[in-house]
């Protein structure tokens, strides 16, 4: 008896479903990213506006100023919906887990020098308060903000925030102890070093315009700060002691990267959209530019003394220029 083995090509009847191919054709295949972002914001069919806030819908494009035709233009170009940010972050965790447990197993931090631990945990420690109040604002820009597209990797940034502020939290205790925590925190509290950025921290939490948080949070802020903290001082601290605070804060470093990715992406989609656009970004830019420098100052020469201004001035221009390639004027 002989067998023939035929291969049938089966053509789907429909290669996605009707929300998404009424964006992009019924005839295109769509990524897992695609169909779980595009046209998931709830925009009808509300029972009652917010007692809390009776001008706006409760999910509403008009709490913010700035203005687009269609709030999935702000796609995320690392195409993260759950499971591909938490495959991604789940590599990042496993490097981060094995560097910490080198560190100390290997008994790097005893053997640290005690110059360099003191600045480290003087530094870093007190920026876990810093890295919970960001953790805040993702939620808000979450909560508040319109259209997946850009709700989604708000939420995982504010997440992203909040294993920053743990991974902080165990550098202080590896290269310190229990006391070092609360030391921190009192420094937050009441060291004049430090109450200009925790009053920016304490101001962003009050904002109302969730666009213009995500300009002072995940622009400008995060990208200074980052740029100071995980290059300028770790270098520092790198040429002093050796690679022992790289290694505990190597998570922050590509985290950073991979988020400025995201950020230059959403501003430069939002800031083409219209004159009117350009010019309101701009605005905020240089608003809480501004501000930022003004409270990173002081913490830039805690933790690199005379060397900080220049430091702090290299960060900023680093921003400066991802905002002005993103489309942003700049002049003063």
């Amino acid at each position: 008896m002989q067998i023939d083995l035929r291969t049938v090509s089966i053509t789907p009847l429909r290669q996605t479903y009707n929300h998404i191919a009424e964006r992009q054709g019924a005839d295109k295949p769509a990524s897992r990213y695609i169909e779980g972002t595009m046209n998931v914001q709830p925009d009808a069919n509300f029972h009652y506006r917010p007692t809390w806030d009776p001008e706006h819908e409760l999910f509403d494009p008009r709490r913010t100023r700035l203005v687009m035709k269609d709030w999935y233009a702000l796609k995320d170009p690392r195409q993260f919906y759950y499971g591909a940010y938490t495959q991604a972050r789940a590599r990042m965790q496993e490097v981060a887990e094995a560097d910490f447990e080198f560190v100390e197993t290997r008994g790097l931090a005893d053997r640290f020098d005690d110059g360099a631990r003191r600045v480290a945990l003087d530094f870093y420690v007190p920026l876990r308060h810093v890295a919970w109040g960001a953790n805040m604002n993702g939620a808000y820009q979450c909560a508040y903000g319109y259209g997946t597209a850009i709700t989604q990797p708000c939420l995982y940034a504010g997440m992203d925030q909040l294993g920053i502020a743990q991974y902080l939290t165990r550098l202080g205790l590896l290269l310190g102890n229990p006391g070092e925590l609360e030391a921190g925190k009192q420094a937050w509290l009441e060291a004049p070093a430090w109450q200009p950025l925790r009053r920016l921290v304490e101001d962003t939490w009050v904002m109302k315009d969730w666009f213009e948080l995500y300009v002072a949070q995940n622009v400008v802020l995060d990208g200074v700060l980052f740029g100071l903290a995980y290059k300028e001082v770790d270098q520092a601290l790198s040429e002093r002691a050796g690679p022992v605070v790289s290694m505990l804060t190597r998570f922050q470093a590509e985290w950073a990267q991979d988020a400025n990715k995201w950020v230059d992406a959403v501003m430069k989609v939002a800031a083409a959209e219209s004159p009117e656009n350009k010019a309101l970004l701009s605005e905020w830019y240089a608003h809480w530019r501004a501000r930022v420098q003004e409270a990173l100052t002081p913490v830039a020469a805690l933790g690199l003394g005379s060397d900080g201004a220049q430091a702090l001035e290299r960060a900023l221009a680093a921003v400066d220029a991802r905002m002005n390639k993103a489309g942003l004027s700049l002049a003063a």
